[in-house]
């Protein structure tokens, strides 16, 4: 898998490539500012690309802004997050955007390497791969009338869901059938008014597009 990585500090940046090389990903090319990495998605086209939030000059969103704006011109280009902050307006547009993988990891909270490569590869398979913290905050902030609606376990279930976990892993977290997952799945698309759907991919990102409006 060929990647694209956008980090501005030399030493993460470095042990990313390496890192990613030894999993035999070949890292097409790293930056270390959002022109240069808008620059380097839309020549190379990558599997997937891992952007930091915040880049020179300004430090502030850079790296998601570029990764949506070359997302416009390459549509379901893979982009994986992985920063320090949750940047609330352009990870909920990243987010509703339900062509190609997406994810948010925050890098403190990054528990292994090996946690960190699945969700990488998962974002390049077009899947999707979220903090638990990161799908906190953003529900927690669109926690409007139709997510009121939602019983506590539909809100854990809506929560494990972004994560872009299966029905299995969901049942098997809460410790319930995956019948009765499957039915609490039912229940979320209703009452948010969204159609049931059996892409995994497509149902998450529909329900964070539907949050994020």
């Amino acid at each position: 898998m060929r990647v694209v990585i956008a980090e501005d500090l030399a030493l993460l940046r470095d042990g990313l490539i390496r890192l990613l090389t030894a999993y035999d990903f070949e890292v097409v090319q790293a930056v270390d500012n959002g022109t240069d990495l808008r620059t380097a998605l839309l020549e190379h086209r990558p599997d997937v690309a891992v952007v930091d939030v915040r880049l020179p000059p300004t430090f502030t969103d850079e790296g998601l802004r570029a990764a949506i704006s070359a997302r416009a011109e390459a549509p379901g280009l893979p982009v994986l997050v992985l920063s320090q902050h949750v940047e609330q307006l352009y990870a909920r547009e990243l987010l509703s955007d339900s062509r190609g993988g997406v994810g948010y990891l925050l890098k403190d909270r990054v528990a292994t390497v090996a946690e960190f490569v699945d969700a990488v590869r998962r974002v390049a398979r077009g899947g999707m791969a979220m903090d638990p913290e990161v799908v906190s905050q953003l529900l927690a902030r669109n926690a409007g009338e139709p997510t009121r609606a939602l019983t506590p376990r539909e809100r854990e279930v809506l929560g494990l869901m972004a994560e872009g976990r299966s029905n299995v892993a969901i049942a098997a977290r809460l410790f319930v059938t995956e019948k009765a997952v499957g039915k609490h799945i039912n229940n979320i698309f209703t009452k948010l008014g969204l159609p049931p759907s059996e892409d995994d991919n497509r149902r998450v990102l529909a329900v964070l597009a539907y949050l994020n409006a």
